[in-house]
């Protein structure tokens, strides 16, 4: 699976609205790990990795802010700033998040634990990855 973004279900109702996500249906994998990007100072940029397993989902729960996907060729941006819907990263790829509003807030459903060695931080090793190994992720 690609890159993409995925429409999460939007109960609207005047007292205000709702969505939820369900692993291994709204999203390609099951839910190991949840953590969230807050109080980002202006100008700061998060991210700057990739991961050699480790699949995303990323949500702007509040505020807006971009992702940039890297597949070593080719770079994507991504402009996240609604709660009902969020990106799918598989594995493989260089994602950076920039351009965040104040207050906003992220939150990343990962497919796995932390684990540092699944981190991908220099860019040359990460196309020197893509080349080798990278093409089992997409």
């Amino acid at each position: 699976m690609e890159t993409k973004i995925i429409h999460l279900p939007k109960f609207e109702d005047p007292r205000g609205n709702l969505s939820f996500i369900e692993e291994e249906n709204h999203i390609p994998f099951k839910i190991e790990r949840t953590y969230w990007i807050y109080d980002v100072p202006g100008g700061q940029v998060r991210g700057g990795h990739a991961f050699k397993e480790q699949r995303e989902f990323i949500i702007a729960l509040s505020g807006s802010f971009d992702i940039v996907v890297d597949d070593g060729s080719q770079k994507q941006v991504y402009s996240l700033n609604r709660s009902y819907y969020g990106l799918y990263i598989p594995c493989g790829l260089w994602r950076r998040m920039e351009n965040f509003s104040t207050n906003s807030l992220a939150v990343v459903l990962s497919s796995t634990k932390y684990e540092e060695s699944d981190y991908i931080r220099d860019y040359d090793e990460f196309l020197k990855y893509r080349d080798e190994y990278a093409k089992q992720c997409l």
